[in-house]
Parts: C-alpha cells; structure tokens; sequence
C-alpha cells in the first residue's frame, strides 16, 4: 500500500480545533504507551498552537510528563536562545511550563563544532534510548512523530532533490545548507528514522499552505509527499489549508 493510499486525511474548522485535536491525539498516544513514550516534535508556525494547549489545562493534566520523552524531528544550528531555534521554541511554549522532567528532553546539541558531529551524536542519544543500532517497523522507536511542510515541499529538513532523501542507513544527518530560508546549518532525523512511529502526524493550517498540500496529495515527488510511517500516517488540517475535494 503507498504513501497516498495509507494517508488518513482529517480536516478541522480552524486552528483552534486543530490545536484540540492535535493535544488530543498526542495524550492518547502517549497513554496507550503504557510505559515510556516518546515524542518527536517539530518546528514552524503549525505546531504552535499544539504546544499553547499542552501548557494549558486540561491537556496539562492529562499529559503523564515523568514518562514522556520529547525529541526534535530537526533543528537548527543555532542556540536555544536564538528565535530560530525549534527546540527553543518548544521550551518557551510548553516544555519549560510543565513538569516534564530534563532528562526527558533530548535537544540535538548546539554545542557540537558541525551539524554533522551533531547528528553523530543525536543519533547515538536515540540509539541508546531504543536499545538497537537497527530499526525494526514492528518496534517503533516513536510513539508520535510531529511533522510539517515548507512551501517547497520540504519537511523537517528533508528538502527537495536532496541527497538526504535518498538516505536508508543513518537516523539522522547533518544539513550543511538549508534549502530555503533561512540559509543556516541545521540537523535532521532522515526518512526511515522519522517513519518508525506508531502514529506520523502533519499538522497544517492556514490558507498558504493550500497550494503545497495540493501538490502533495496530487503524488508529486516533494519530501513531504514520500514521508511515511511504519503505523498511522495522519494529515491533519484546518480548514483553510484543505485543498479542494480534500476530506
């Protein structure tokens, strides 16, 4: 079964809702984990309203933070401290005003001379907390894997006709140049590592995003389009970003 015959497509009113069923979802995934769970977050404009409502109650309560493991899907390679920063950006919105635990936060280290000594390391940060060296689609290494879409197609820092797309070995790589701005180093988990998930869900709101949703749905070879997951691969828009005849 491909990529756009497994996509589960959910469209929301606006992005209030979105942000609802997001937190919705997420706290349902983290639940049924039972024990330790671990969730890949991701940076731009989407998310932010997710990260709102999971420093807010009811989610607050609802989310079990001493068990929860938060990764970044990509980053980049700038401090915390800088705007830029997606891990930032998470921190300021909900990490740093709940009870999630620091050894639950697994930032991609800034702090590494090149993005790819970092990506080294971040790969090593996600092997040991796996287990294995090797992915296997019947234990994913994630219980939720947020994602977004550039306007180019691009996803994490996966961009088109990048090389990095291609990639089937390494979790994660470094990104000497982004493909669009802005232009900086970055760090990103490749294609295989973001698809072992239970659940992969792209969160996509506001009517400039419409055009890139509708090249993707149509099967258009762009990074987003290939991204897949080894159990649910989810889309879930508002209902500005819904292209037409989108469900």
């Amino acid at each position: 079964m491909d990529v756009q015959t497994r996509r589960q497509v959910i469209v929301v009113d606006d992005n209030r809702a979105l942000a609802e069923a997001a937190a919705r979802r997420l706290v349902a995934r983290v639940t049924q984990a039972g024990g330790r769970a671990a969730v890949c977050l991701t940076g731009g404009t989407s998310p932010e309203g997710l990260y709102r409502r999971l420093a807010e109650e009811p989610w607050r309560s609802a989310v079990p933070w001493d068990r929860v493991h938060w990764f970044m899907g990509d980053d980049r390679f700038v401090p915390e401290t800088d705007p830029l920063s997606n891990m930032g950006m998470a921190r300021r919105l909900f990490l740093d005003r709940v009870k999630a635990p620091r050894r639950n936060i697994h930032p991609i280290d800034i702090g590494a001379n090149y993005p790819e000594g970092a990506a080294r390391l971040y790969a090593e940060d996600l092997q040991n907390f796996y287990g294995a060296e090797r992915l296997d689609p019947v234990r994913p290494l994630f219980d939720l894997v947020l994602m977004g879409v550039g306007n180019d197609g691009h996803t994490a820092s996966l961009f088109p006709n990048s090389p990095a797309l291609n990639e089937k070995e390494k979790w994660v790589l470094g990104v000497a140049k982004a493909g669009m701005e802005p232009f900086v180093p970055r760090v990103t988990l490749t294609l295989p590592a973001l698809a072992s998930t239970h659940e992969m869900l792209f969160l996509i709101e506001g009517a400039g995003k419409r055009a890139i949703v509708h090249r993707v749905f149509a099967g258009e070879d762009l990074p987003a389009a290939r991204a897949c997951a080894d159990g649910e691969l989810v889309w879930l828009l508002d209902r500005a970003a819904a292209p037409e005849g989108a469900t």
